[in-house]
């Protein structure tokens, strides 16, 4: 990775981040903790990994992506706006009747989503699914989708892995948000996940861990992700939930609660500062 596309990619996660706020802000509602702490991914994800179209969203040889932790939604309808697949001023709809930004993805309304999420465990089923389903189609799109650290305490998702491995799904990568925090708090004492790593690797997967927050990690994670063959892919990222905002890192009452005028004012002006400081580098 250049230093120019580094800063591009930097200054973009910035620009995510200040979406994932104004639209949550203008909601008044909505999750923006692991929309913050995932935002770097859902960068690197549209504008550097996903072989996508903005102007054919249901192209038919497209890559995939699956937000299994759909209450993130405001963080990836950001990096779609911010993609071209539909106007930015349309994050200031989020979750309001008639809008096509609800609080949590649909596929049905929404131009870049693949797959409605929201109902935690259930999405990472769907990812395997797409994925056999281009192995019988003999076709080479490849599947991504993200997980929450918290989201992994459902059993729905290891039976998912156990399909990924079973069928030797190489063309799926799964991204785990490890930030640590759910909304009841750490996920170590709620119920620990923990390690993380070392579970995925028992049930066959190949895995890299990573920085969730570095760029360059997170290249060599997805270019090692497209060489591993024959068995699924994942990736353990260690995030801070609220990244960027000052008042939101690390705290846990954060992951589902809109700013308010004021809150909102210091958030902005905090990723207008971080904005301005990539971009004079």
């Amino acid at each position: 990775m250049t230093a120019q596309e580094k800063k591009q990619l930097m200054a973009m996660a910035c620009r995510v981040r200040m979406g994932a706020i104004e639209g949550v802000h203008s909601a008044k509602a909505g999750h923006p903790g692991g929309s913050l702490s995932a935002a770097d991914l859902f960068t690197y994800l549209y504008f550097k990994e996903l072989r996508i179209d903005p102007g054919n969203p249901h192209w038919a040889d497209r890559d995939r992506f699956v937000l299994s932790k759909g209450h993130t939604a405001p963080g990836l309808y950001a990096a779609l706006a911010l993609r071209g697949f539909f106007p930015q001023q349309d994050l200031l709809t989020l979750r309001q009747i008639g809008s096509h930004l609800q609080g949590h993805p649909n596929m049905n309304e929404t131009p870049g989503v693949d797959m409605s999420t929201g109902s935690l465990g259930q999405g990472v089923s769907a990812a395997a699914g797409m994925a056999l389903a281009a192995k019988y189609q003999g076709k080479d799109c490849r599947v991504y989708a993200l997980l929450g650290d918290g989201e992994i305490q459902e059993g729905q998702v290891w039976e998912a892995f156990m399909f990924a491995h079973h069928y030797k799904l190489d063309n799926l990568c799964l991204v785990i948000d490890n930030n640590g925090l759910q909304i009841d708090g750490a996920v170590a004492d709620v119920m620990s996940p923990y390690p993380i790593p070392e579970k995925l690797r028992a049930f066959g997967f190949e895995v890299a861990e990573i920085d969730g927050h570095d760029f360059e990690q997170m290249e060599d994670a997805f270019a090692k992700a497209r060489q591993t063959k024959g068995v699924p892919f994942a990736i353990v990222m260690k995030t801070i939930k609220g990244k960027g905002v000052s008042y939101m890192e690390n705290n846990a009452g954060w992951h589902g609660k809109a700013p308010n005028d004021q809150e909102y004012e210091i958030a902005m002006q905090e990723l207008r500062a971080q904005l301005a400081e990539v971009e004079g580098m």
